[in-house]
């Protein structure tokens, strides 16, 4: 069986792109499922699957985020890997599925989950919104501050891989920058009205098409506003994935054992040693590798 792939909200769990494609798992937060109910779901994925790999947003609430902590110290279980990411709810989701179609390649749990911080770099994620006040998970202007409170303004906002916002139909607007490789696009339509993103932006990228889905709940605290419309662009052939991933040099963990691309283990989280002077380049390419240059090597 492939390596289990998880994540924290039904939300999170993008249509597969084939039928080939694994499903995700849904580890509910404490208010929707009891301690005991779900060790018992953890534990079922661990003796199907024989590793778990967990993603959620960086801004899961912390009752949530202790629940997955203490259903791994309490399993006593180093198969379970979690990974926090700072990509905002949309492209977790897209990690997510990417992850889910590269589990079913010849890639071993360890591997798995460290490509998750190498294939997050491929993820272009933002959004519209109709106000940036609340907004503190992208650098913010005073001025930009200022325009959130002039009726029908709107903002474009990209958050990764390189944080940048413009507001819309202003004179010093300018575009987000796009990706240089080729991608699709998903888009989750909150309560605000614009086709910016799909008449704009989409034809501007170049994106091989648009695939709209339901906003993720934790959309409105990441962003700061519920009037939103959420997207990300991503890497979306399986070969490309499995091809970017295979290009990086793979590390043994000195702690687990596990191979690893990168400079830390995704399952017990051990860095790896920093060799000597005169030993060799440094450990980790995953890590180092600008995005660009990954994937001209992959290509």
């Amino acid at each position: 069986m492939p390596t289990a792939i998880a994540v924290t909200s039904p939300d999170l769990v993008l249509p597969p792109t084939d039928h080939h494609t694994p499903a995700a798992a849904v580890l509910p937060a404490p208010g929707e499922q009891p301690l005991a109910a779900a060790l018992a779901d953890v534990r079922t994925l661990l003796d199907q699957h024989g590793h778990l790999i967990a993603l959620y947003p960086s801004s899961t609430p912390a009752d949530h985020v202790r629940r997955l902590h203490t259903v791994r110290a309490l399993l006593e279980s180093d198969r379970m890997a979690l990974l926090p990411l700072d990509l905002p709810p949309l492209g977790v989701a897209v990690l997510a599925r990417q992850l889910r179609q590269l589990s079913l390649c010849d890639f071993g749990p360890g591997v798995l989950a460290t490509a998750a911080r190498l294939l997050a770099h491929y993820v272009h994620a933002g959004a519209v919104l109709n106000s940036v006040a609340r907004l503190d998970r992208v650098p913010v202007t005073l001025k930009a501050h200022a325009k959130s409170w002039m009726p029908g303004s709107q903002f474009a906002v990209l958050a990764t891989p390189a944080p940048h916002l413009t507001r819309l139909g202003s004179p010093d607007d300018r575009p987000l920058p796009g990706p240089d490789f080729a991608t699709r696009m998903v888009v989750a339509r909150g309560p605000l009205t614009t086709d910016w993103v799909t008449g704009t932006l989409a034809p501007a990228w170049r994106v091989q098409g648009v695939d709209e889905v339901p906003p993720p709940a934790g959309s409105r605290a990441w962003w700061g506003t519920p009037k939103l419309v959420e997207f990300a662009a991503y890497l979306p052939d399986l070969p490309v994935l499995h091809q970017l991933v295979s290009s990086v040099r793979r590390e043994t963990c000195p702690w687990c054992r596990s191979e690893l691309l990168g400079d830390r283990c995704g399952f017990c989280s051990a860095p790896l040693v920093p060799p000597q002077p005169g030993t060799g380049a440094p450990s980790g390419p995953a890590a180092a590798l600008p995005p660009g240059a990954a994937m001209r090597h992959a290509s």
